[in-house]
Parts: structure tokens; C-alpha cells; sequence
């Protein structure tokens, strides 16, 4: 089982996808990674040698901000916001969307479920 930045890779996915698990790694910085280290995007995470596995580890820990330092990162951003009582913190701070779509309808991700109805009850 290889584990890189943390995260344990899944055994019997393509290299390829399974770096997409770790967080702050997609698709497309998943096959830059790979193309740096010269590793099969093909192979499977099972059939890896240990020097792959080091070296995927060492490009990643040394170029990229993933995992607990991304998260932190994001956090603080989001922290900031808040802090400086800007729109979009205000937003963050209301838990309402950030990025301008409309909250009339939909935005029940963010905003939560429908409370209690009026006018709805129970047949008899």
C-alpha cells in the first residue's frame, strides 16, 4: 500500500487517478506529477515500485501544497475574509452562497434545509 503526503492510496486504481485522492492533486497536476517523474500513468498503485513511490513522494512534498498545509491555508483565507467584514466574508459568515448565484430559489447546499412549512399537515 503506498501512502503519499498522508493519504493511502487505493491498491488496485491507475496511478494516474489514485493521486487525485490526495487533496489539493487533480487530474491535470496528477499527469504533470507523473510526467516529472517518469512513472507509467498506466500502472496500477499495487504494482509500484518503492523508488516510484519515493520519487512521486519527494515531487509532491517539494513542489505542491496539499492535504493539512492546503487546508490550513484555505481556512485562513476564509478567516481573513471574515476578519476584514468583506462581501464575500460576510457571505462565508452567513453560510449563504459566496460567488454571486441567486439565493430565491435553490442554494440549499448552502443554506441548509426548508424549515417548517405552514399549511402542511396531516390528513385525518
Amino acid at each position: 500500500m503506498a501512502r503519499i503526503a498522508g493519504r493511502d492510496l487505493p491498491p488496485n486504481k491507475r496511478i494516474e487517478i489514485a493521486l487525485t485522492y490526495i487533496y489539493g492533486i487533480g487530474l491535470s497536476r496528477s499527469r504533470k506529477i507523473l510526467e516529472a517523474t517518469g512513472v507509467d500513468p498506466d500502472k496500477r498503485v499495487k504494482d509500484l515500485t518503492e523508488k516510484e513511490i519515493e520519487l512521486l513522494r519527494k515531487e509532491i512534498e517539494g513542489k505542491y501544497k496539499v492535504e493539512g498545509a492546503l487546508r490550513a491555508e484555505v481556512r485562513d483565507n476564509i478567516k481573513r475574509l471574515i476578519a476584514i467584514r468583506c462581501w464575500r466574508g460576510l457571505r462565508h459568515e452567513a453560510g449563504l452562497p459566496v460567488r454571486g448565484q441567486r439565493t430565491r430559489t435553490n442554494a440549499r447546499t448552502r443554506k441548509g434545509p426548508r424549515g417548517a412549512q405552514i399549511g402542511k399537515r396531516k390528513k385525518s
